[in-house]
């Protein structure tokens, strides 16, 4: 599947200096505004009880994420910088393995690059590296989990056996991206799917559809199970895969939970730890009382209706926040979308990959009933969303045609200095300084 030629040289210290940009930037003005805004009134002072270790504060979730700003709070202070600084370390890192994911897996340095700067400037993914919530612990983990899963894949390692490494890392990283919140879980499941594909594939074991091999099937069925001597990663065979993929981030997952038990009041126990998870789950669906920035699935896919995280006059100045994606990058992605899905259609495995990927990333939020949801959700769709747009026009660059990729940097790179401001909580001309941003009566 990710079998790409590789383009030389290695795209590493350009995306390097766009990881280094990110971080650049996001450090401005990351302690304001001085005090808790949106969901950090939640977060924060869960962290400050896993610091104390005194008793559960916001259960519906799990630790992780909690655990990092808590983190943050020991090394630099319960103030602004602790409480947001680890996200945009983890911001930053996530770009950092997000693009090098597109590396091994497409094997364009332009497909790989372009990503790199359309996520870093997608807006969702640099406001969620600059706030005190637990989004970027579970999307940046994440990103780490793919990375490592398309390097287990390459042959220039699955052949030299190094693919069982790059498998158990994965997992870890999977692992842990549920311990910042479970929105990634549909997505975990398809690396093992394809996995058990390739290998049947490998072993031609699809041919068992004829009926004269049906007798065959037993004895299939077990080398599918145990072989080791095909890909998509030699030496590694598929009761194996389940395991490093399968319950090895389960366990980790559950490992995140550490802290509770030695909570003060309540402390978890080991015959409590999943009944747990169902508790979770029911809290969080009993969020049912509508919030005025609520939004639905089919409007995040249009850009419509975002958050204000912050709007007020605070630290000498009028100042905003808004959530909101990339108005110009998050419409073009949506034709790229497209573009991936018949390139899939045809047989391109990496465009197809893309856009189950994003499917799934949405389809988590249409179908799971939770009644009150919010644009930020769309972070991880919205990653796949860049992707498919980066993949687009760096295939066409590389086949020559590259006026399309260089006016959507262009176009991209002005709209987000245009909106820099406003998404990093700048100063504003005054109480309506957010009429220059709000082009649509939703965005107020």
């Amino acid at each position: 599947m990710l079998s790409a030629p590789f383009q030389r040289p290695d795209p590493l210290v350009a995306t390097l200096l766009i990881v280094a940009a990110f971080f650049v930037l996001g450090l401005c003005r990351i302690g304001i505004p001085s005090k808790m805004m949106f969901d950090e009134i939640h977060y924060v002072p869960a962290a400050r009880r896993l610091i104390e270790l005194t008793r559960r504060l916001n259960p519906e979730h799990p630790l992780l994420g909690k655990e990092m700003i808590a983190i943050g709070m020991r090394l630099f202070g319960d103030n602004t910088f602790g409480w947001r600084f680890p996200n945009l370390v983890l911001g930053s890192i996530g770009l950092w393995a997000g693009a090098r994911a597109m590396w091994w897996s497409s094997g364009s340095r332009r497909v790989s690059l372009l990503f790199a700067f359309l996520l870093a400037t997608d807006f969702i993914w640099f406001i969620l590296s600059r706030i005190a919530m637990l989004d970027m612990a579970m999307a940046a983990t994440l990103a780490l989990g793919l990375w490592q899963w398309s390097l287990s894949v390459r042959p220039h390692f699955a052949d030299r056996r190094g693919g069982r490494r790059h498998l158990i890392l994965a997992g870890l990283f999977f692992g842990l991206s549920l311990g910042g919140k479970w929105n990634g879980a549909p997505l975990m499941v398809v690396p093992g799917l394809l996995f058990a594909w390739q290998r049947a594939v490998a072993l031609d074991l699809p041919g068992l559809s004829r009926p004269r091999h049906w007798r065959a099937a037993p004895r299939a069925i077990a080398r599918w199970l145990f072989a080791t001597r095909a890909g998509p990663v030699r030496g590694v065979c598929l009761a194996e895969a389940a395991l490093w993929l399968g319950l090895w981030p389960a366990l980790i997952y559950l490992a995140t939970f550490a802290p509770a038990f030695f909570y003060n009041v309540q402390p978890m126990t080991l015959g409590g730890l999943l009944p747990w998870q169902q508790y979770m789950l029911k809290l969080q669906d009993s969020v049912v009382k509508p919030h005025r920035y609520m939004s639905h699935w089919w409007q995040w896919i249009l850009n419509l209706r975002p958050i204000w995280f912050l709007y007020e006059h605070i630290d000498g100045a009028q100042r905003g926040i808004l959530m909101i994606g990339n108005p110009f990058s998050m419409l073009a992605g949506l034709p790229a979308l497209a573009w991936c899905a018949w390139k899939g259609w045809k047989g391109d495995a990496l465009s197809a990959l893309i856009v189950v990927l994003y499917v799934l990333s949405l389809i988590f939020w249409a179908i799971n009933g939770k009644p009150v949801q919010f644009y930020y959700h769309y972070e991880l769709a919205a990653c796949f969303l860049m992707a498919a747009l980066a993949l687009m026009l760096g295939r066409w660059w590389d086949g020559g045609l590259k006026w399309p990729g260089r006016s959507v940097v262009l176009v991209t790179a002005m709209v987000f200095i245009g909106f820099y401001p406003i998404i990093s909580g700048g100063p504003l001309p005054g109480k309506k300084g957010y009429l220059d941003y709000t082009w649509l009566n939703s965005w107020r």
